[in-house]
């Protein structure tokens, strides 16, 4: 009996050194885990706030191209409305799942940036399908989309933790600068 007790401190040793051990890989595989995990989430939900966008930018396109068809816009691809109703409705399509997904992964100020920002939109479509032709509205309107483009952005780059990104404010030539060929 005395030779166990005298192994029984380095007996104790070494259990207690397996529990250790086998605490320390569970806490870091757990916390791995909880990284991984987070990350799948934030590339999950990029993916999301890029497809919104995408979806809404696409009513914005064709919205563009309806006003340079109804003579208040600048597109080098003019669209009159008739022409433009399929664009419409597909784009329209394509962004009530996107604005789901927003909703359902986005975070709170992102998914109300996004909201603020299609409500504008939706505007500049039901202005461009009356015919309208007041340019100040028109841009107005213009402003109103291109602030909440950027607010949806900035909330974006807020939520996933990325620096501010560019303004996306390129000055746009109404005319053409190179001279006509004679």
């Amino acid at each position: 009996m005395s030779v166990f007790l005298q192994q029984l401190p380095a007996l104790i040793g070494v259990v207690v050194g397996a529990l250790g051990s086998y605490v320390v890989v569970v806490r870091g595989d757990r916390m791995r885990f909880g990284r991984e995990q987070a990350a799948r989430w934030e590339e999950r939900r990029l993916g999301v706030y890029a497809d919104y966008a995408q979806s809404v930018k696409k009513t914005v396109t064709v919205a563009y191209r309806i006003s340079a068809g109804n003579g208040i816009g600048h597109h080098p691809d003019p669209l009159t409305l008739a022409d433009a109703e399929r664009l419409l409705a597909e784009a329209n399509l394509e962004r009530d799942p996107a604005g789901e997904a927003l909703i359902m992964l986005g975070s709170v100020d992102v998914a109300e940036k996004g909201r603020a920002w299609v409500v504008t939109v939706m505007e500049m479509e039901r202005f461009v399908r009356t015919g309208d032709q007041d340019r100040d509205a028109w841009q107005a309107l213009l402003d109103r989309q291109r602030a909440g483009r950027a607010d949806y952005y900035a909330a974006v780059r807020e939520d996933l933790g990325l620096p501010p990104g560019h303004s996306a404010r390129w000055p746009v030539l109404t005319d053409d600068p190179v001279p006509p060929q004679r």
